[in-house]
């Protein structure tokens, strides 16, 4: 019974993209609301390894953004990114990881050919 209300709960993904950032996992979903309208949901999935024998579980966290404040929150976003960017100069892309990797040394990984949070911002 209780599946059946969260089903009901999840509206329709129309789109997703997900896109890797070291031991998270950020999902952009656009989804369509009951009234036909889109807007995107933003998950960030953080992995936490289980005590010894357990298996990892997950910590998500959700951020709901409406049509009519994209342009609002994109020029906010720019804005922070181009501040930072100013304060420490370029920034490196974060290197690749995996869970047989030690954090303290970094994956070799390629130069990225995307620049700019999530490749869409220059």
């Amino acid at each position: 019974m209780e599946n059946q209300k969260e089903e009901r709960r999840e509206q329709e993904i129309v789109y997703s993209r997900s896109v890797k950032a070291g031991k998270r996992i950020y999902y952009l979903d656009v989804r369509k609301a009951r009234n036909e309208d889109l807007y995107l949901c933003i998950t960030e999935s953080k992995r936490r390894q289980g005590e010894e024998g357990e298996a990892p579980s997950f910590e998500k966290h959700k951020v709901f953004l409406y049509k009519e404040d994209f342009a609002h929150f994109t020029e906010g976003l720019q804005d922070v990114i181009a501040y930072v960017q100013a304060q420490v100069g370029n920034i490196e892309a974060r290197p690749e990881w995996t869970p047989e990797a030690k954090e303290e040394t970094p994956v070799e990984k390629e130069e990225p050919k995307k620049k700019g949070l999530f490749g869409i911002f220059k």
